[in-house]
């Protein structure tokens, strides 16, 4: 097997011994450059499996060869070493397309954890879970820069509407990136007590306040050397968002209660359906924690958007809900397709399984009919509403589908005078996709 060769940019020898002793232990053959010129020599004559370059260098920065490497040799990727505390050289390269980033004074562990991340996107890495359906333009354009974020460790902030499926993109970052060996931990910030929020992210030890009679790793420790995604980061209040900052930052944390820090490495992937920028302007959300998890930002665009995918994700979610039930998935009749096309999913794509699960549950022969969907009157695709807007309504729409399903079912079984069986047959459906959708609504009676 071919050993991995990295390339060195520093001009301080010191530092260039250190890599080299560190890299040599880790089977690394390393090349050593003294400036920019040098650099660039080194790479045409031979190729690398990683490049570690200082920030300041005799004749350019870092920088420079970022954009240069990029350009020339988008397979390598690239960490910069940066002076401690200098948070803004460190996302300025991770903005150039770096792959990470390293402060001084090094620190030997952090160092071996992104060279071995860093060769392992050299040799790339494949998704191995869901997939995100659709032929769309939009939809393409969002696979490819997928692809691409995968490859880097930049933190990246991940927009878009309620429904639209910004947990799937995060996962997919994950997966086809280097720590896809390791944890995903999603964590839904406004779901955790104010009070637990602390406790939960950082964990806990024996003690530390009332209740806490063991040690409890955080959510942080959890994803050491894999993917933390902070889902509705805007909730989290401003005290907590301080900590986070420091976290994300120094790679440290402390548990409530422990005397002293302790190292954590895990990449950092965000997401809001509010308005980020807007609650900064506020005063409701920090801005240097929005200036640090928003190095990148990737939209998923709503459904609306790509209308064209509505057809592929039916038939998507109809052999998934059917395959769940065991029985074969049912036909859509043509009005209902022409229905979904025109509906303007203000819960977007969450709304449509949503409708279809339902829809299921309700056809009758096996064919879901317009009927069947239970869409509300006014299916035209509006003209920009707004966030605010699609999260009421689909609550709203939720909330009023459950009850015209749950009508009908309790029809069916007091007119079988709750034989489910009966029922079941009297509503055109499985005994099993029954028993679901008794035990969704909360009918579910012995």
């Amino acid at each position: 097997m071919t050993k991995h060769r990295a390339l060195i940019v520093d001009d301080e020898p010191d530092i260039r011994e250190l890599l080299a002793i560190t890299l040599a232990r880790m089977d690394i053959d390393c090349v050593a450059a003294a400036d920019l010129a040098d650099a660039k020599t080194r790479l045409k004559e031979q190729t690398f499996d990683i490049c570690l370059t200082d920030m300041k260098l005799p004749d350019g920065n870092g920088l420079e060869l970022v954009s240069y490497i990029q350009q020339r040799h988008p397979q390598l990727p690239v960490a910069v070493i940066t002076a401690h505390g200098n948070m803004e050289s460190a996302i300025q390269a991770l903005k150039s397309g770096a792959f990470d980033f390293v402060n001084k004074p090094l620190d030997i562990n952090d160092l071996r954890n992104l060279v071995a991340q860093a060769i392992k996107v050299g040799e790339g890495s494949e998704a191995t879970g869901k997939a995100l359906i659709g032929n769309s333009e939009n939809i393409k354009q969002l696979r490819e820069t997928i692809t691409k974020l995968a490859r880097s460790q930049a933190p990246v902030y991940i927009s878009g509407e309620s429904g639209t499926g910004k947990e799937l993109v995060a996962r997919l970052i994950h997966e086809q990136g280097p720590r896809n060996e390791h944890e995903f931990v999603p964590v839904n910030c406004g779901a955790i007590p104010t009070e637990l929020i602390e406790s939960e992210l950082f964990g806990h030890i024996k003690g530390s306040f009332t209740g806490a009679n063991t040690d409890k790793p955080g959510l942080f420790q959890t994803a050491n050397l894999g993917t933390l995604f902070l889902d509705e980061v805007a909730e989290l209040p401003l005290q907590m968002q301080v900590k986070l900052l420091r976290a994300i930052q120094e790679k440290r944390i402390r548990p409530v209660g422990a005397p002293q820090e302790i190292p954590v490495d895990c990449r950092i992937l965000s997401a809001t359906h509010k308005n980020l920028a807007g609650l900064v302007e506020a005063g409701t959300f920090r801005q240097d924690l929005f200036y640090r998890i928003n190095v990148i930002e990737l939209k998923v665009p709503a459904l609306r958007e790509r209308t064209d995918d509505v057809n592929l994700l039916v038939d998507h979610f109809l052999k998934l809900q059917s395959a769940e039930l065991g029985s074969p998935p049912p036909k859509l009749s043509s009005a209902a397709r022409d229905a979904l096309k025109q509906y303007a999913f203000p819960g977007n794509v969450r709304e449509l399984e949503n409708i279809l699960e339902r829809a299921m549950t309700l056809c009758e022969s096996n064919v879901i009919d317009v009927g069947d969907l239970n869409l509300p009157a006014a299916t035209s695709i509006p003209i920009a509403p707004t966030r605010e807007t699609h999260r009421d309504d689909s609550g709203e729409l939720q909330g009023y589908l459950d009850d015209v399903e749950r009508e009908r079912i309790l029809q069916a079984l007091e007119q079988t005078r709750w034989n489910k069986t009966k029922a079941a047959k009297l509503l055109g459906i499985s005994f099993r996709a029954l028993r679901y959708r008794l035990e969704k609504l909360g009918l579910d009676k012995d």
